[in-house]
């Protein structure tokens, strides 16, 4: 069985999707500390031909709080959905997309963890991603430090392989995974999309299309 997991994001650029897609289970890993700065609560959309974050607002944002114990501000949704209007109203496929968006934005969840949860869930249901997702407070180990801790879950989860994001390679070392019985890979996207929040490309793609671009990646 193969594990992958990430801290939830705000509506991430593609390669988390298909960091997800390649795994049979995904662990949202909510009982982490939150970092202030980081790509949690933001993302970057196209606005007049430039990169402009995309973000929502923290209540009481710090980095001696767990993600799960993050709470969102009251959402502007219909503020923020006026923000895509104007970014992308002239975008192929701007009515998937701003729908895909509504659903997301309106989600009355305050818990950043479970808002994100229901985002990602959203966005995988669009996708076509069937891949099963936990959150990695379901299975305790918030203890255990870096590698430990992924030994745990793949021990409590019976996988024998895990799949990590490219960007994570001087974190874990194949070699003691090897030692645990784990294959560990790195995924190396190949999809040649913008960079940008998996929203500015569904706004320039087809569902079918973005789907087959699942697959376009190598695993280290």
């Amino acid at each position: 069985m193969t594990l992958a997991a990430n801290q939830p994001y705000f509506l991430p650029y593609f390669p988390y999707w298909q960091l997800i897609a390649a795994a049979d289970t995904f662990l949202v890993s909510d009982d982490y500390a939150f970092m202030k700065g980081s790509w949690i609560p933001r993302n970057r959309i196209l606005v007049g031909g430039m990169p402009q974050y995309f973000r929502i607002e923290l209540d009481h944002q710090s980095c001696h709080r767990l993600i799960s114990d993050t709470f969102l501000k009251p959402l502007a949704a219909g503020e923020k959905l006026r923000t895509l209007e104007m970014a992308y109203h002239k975008a192929p496929f701007f009515a998937e997309g701003y729908a895909l968006s509504a659903r997301i934005l309106t989600c009355p969840e305050r818990r950043l963890s479970l808002f994100l949860a229901h985002s990602i869930r959203e966005v995988c249901d669009y996708l076509g991603i069937t891949t099963r997702m936990l959150f990695s407070s379901s299975l305790s180990g918030a203890q255990l430090r870096k590698s430990e801790r992924i030994f745990h879950y793949c021990r409590s989860l019976g996988a024998d392989r895990y799949i990590n994001a490219i960007g994570g390679q001087a974190l874990y070392d194949k070699a003691r995974f090897a030692r645990e019985g784990i294959a560990l890979h790195f995924l190396q996207s190949e999809a040649g999309l913008s960079g940008l929040s998996v929203l500015h490309d569904i706004m320039f793609h087809s569902r079918e299309a973005l789907h087959e671009r699942l697959g376009q990646y190598r695993l280290l």
